[in-house]
């Protein structure tokens, strides 16, 4: 059975940083791209940044150059550095592993609350 645990979440003030965790358990994470989703109050869950298995990044545009992404496939960990922190990044963040080869392999997490105050 898979699961992602993400931890790492918290509040913080405006221009601060956290650091986002999500290991992953089972056989799944070294044939999965990696991604951290974000979903606020009344909106759709939408992708903050991913990372495929050989290392490639990609970013939304709201994050690009104050966020990274980050994988750890000896320890099945991807991580996410939120640094500069606005208050429009808080939300719930969402670990997810997905297998291109097999789209049935979609895992998600139970997500982790990040607040940023003014």
């Amino acid at each position: 059975q898979v699961q992602l645990v993400e931890s790492g979440g918290g509040l913080v003030q405006a221009g601060g940083s956290l650091r986002l965790s999500c290991a992953a358990s089972g056989s799944i994470f070294s044939a999965s791209a990696m991604g951290w989703y974000s979903q606020a109050p009344g909106k759709q869950r939408e992708l903050v940044a991913v990372i495929t298995t050989s290392g490639n990044t990609d970013y939304g545009d709201s994050v690009k150059g104050r966020f990274t992404i980050s994988r750890d496939n000896a320890k099945n960990t991807v991580y996410l550095q939120m640094n500069s922190l606005k208050p429009e990044d808080t939300a719930v963040y969402y670990c997810n592993a997905y297998n291109g080869d097999d789209p049935s392999e979609d895992y998600w997490g139970q997500g982790t609350q990040v607040t940023v105050s003014q």
